[in-house]
């Protein structure tokens, strides 16, 4: 059989002629042939089943950039990618569920509590200027209803604390309330460096976990993590508000390419002087045996997923975690500030 045109092989393959330009452009699916008098692209029968593989991968909803490691994979371990990236999903559609069951259950007026069990935690903080910077910008926290790492930038040294103690200012509260309670106490954070600094040269990161009862608040803007340990998975809570990451949503950039990409600290959310939007604000359920992190890019940009996973199943006690982290930040180099919470739900 001799090569298909671009309609016979869209058929073949189940996939539009639009998205097989799209693909070939982004080399995830070339053509076998490109007439370079027309431009005409003719497929070989043998990239039927590759074709197949990637509108299967695009019906998860898989991102493009992920979909090009995958498809270069053996199928072994492509097979073990697509797994990892299920298992996400499902804790995304987790996180997800939690936050409709708020809203049912907060729209609908009852007054009864969703989970009526209590939660216990046992935290530790710490930050830590590193190796090579002048001061430390870093800031975190934790008490008995906050937990929360802060990354300030440009020439104002302390919008990083100034966020997070407006943040402190408005987190107790029943579990109906908590929600409206950290949006409230978010937009005092974004109004409180907007007045610090006068520029969006200068801001602060921020990223926040705030506790009532067994339901839990995540706060979050900008590239400061939340991670979740949970029956020995590692799972990101938090999505990046930088550039690289949007060039990774919209298949433009690999993440193996992101890791040395020139402009990978430019923030495209941020809280700074010419910001208006306060952090976006969701819940999370929470269950014992959880292990949360929160911590500054000085931490996660130096230390892999692996390494942090390891470091957090290794280290029994947060206080210990958290010095084994940034140990580890230091055998790396520290090129950073660190801010660093581990807390534990008992």
């Amino acid at each position: 059989m001799g090569l298909l045109t671009i309609g016979a092989f869209a058929r073949a393959s189940r996939l539009s002629p639009k998205a097989l330009r799209r693909y070939d452009e982004l080399g995830l699916l070339r053509p076998a042939h490109v007439d370079p008098h027309n431009g005409y692209r003719r497929y070989a029968p043998e990239q039927v089943e590759h074709a197949r593989l990637v509108a299967w991968l695009r019906r998860l909803g898989m991102p493009l950039a992920r979909i090009k490691v995958v498809c270069a994979l053996p199928p072994a371990r492509a097979a073990d990618e697509v797994a990892a990236y299920w298992r996400e999903v499902e804790a995304d559609t987790e996180a997800r569920r939690e936050l409709a069951e708020f809203l049912v259950h907060h729209l609908s007026g009852k007054d009864e509590p969703m989970a009526p069990t209590q939660l216990t935690l046992r935290y530790a903080a710490t930050t830590d200027r590193g190796l090579v910077r002048d001061q430390n910008q870093d800031a975190a926290w934790a008490d008995h209803g906050l937990l929360a790492v802060a990354d300030g930038f440009g020439a104002a040294a302390d919008t990083a604390d100034t966020a997070i103690r407006a943040l402190a200012t408005r987190t107790s509260g029943s579990p109906g309330a908590l929600l409206d309670a950290l949006r409230a106490a978010a937009q005092d954070a974004a109004d409180a460096v907007r007045q610090a600094v006068n520029e969006d040269e200068a801001g602060t990161t921020l990223t926040a976990l705030a506790w009532s009862d067994s339901e839990l608040a995540l706060v979050h803007v900008g590239d400061s993590r939340a991670y979740l340990l949970r029956d020995g998975e590692l799972l990101q809570l938090t999505h990046d508000d930088t550039l690289v990451q949007h060039l990774i949503d919209e298949g433009k950039l690999t993440a193996e390419e992101a890791e040395s990409h020139p402009q990978r600290a430019i923030l495209v959310r941020a809280l700074h002087g010419a910001a208006t939007e306060p952090p976006d604000v969701r819940t999370h359920q929470a269950r014992p045996g959880d292990r949360y992190l929160l911590c500054s890019d000085g931490l996660h940009g130096v230390l892999s997923p692996t390494a942090i996973r390891d470091a957090l199943t290794t280290h029994r006690e947060p206080d210990t975690a958290v010095r084994g982290l940034v140990e580890l930040v230091h055998s790396a180099g520290a090129p950073d500030n660190v801010a660093c919470v581990v807390a534990d739900v008992l």
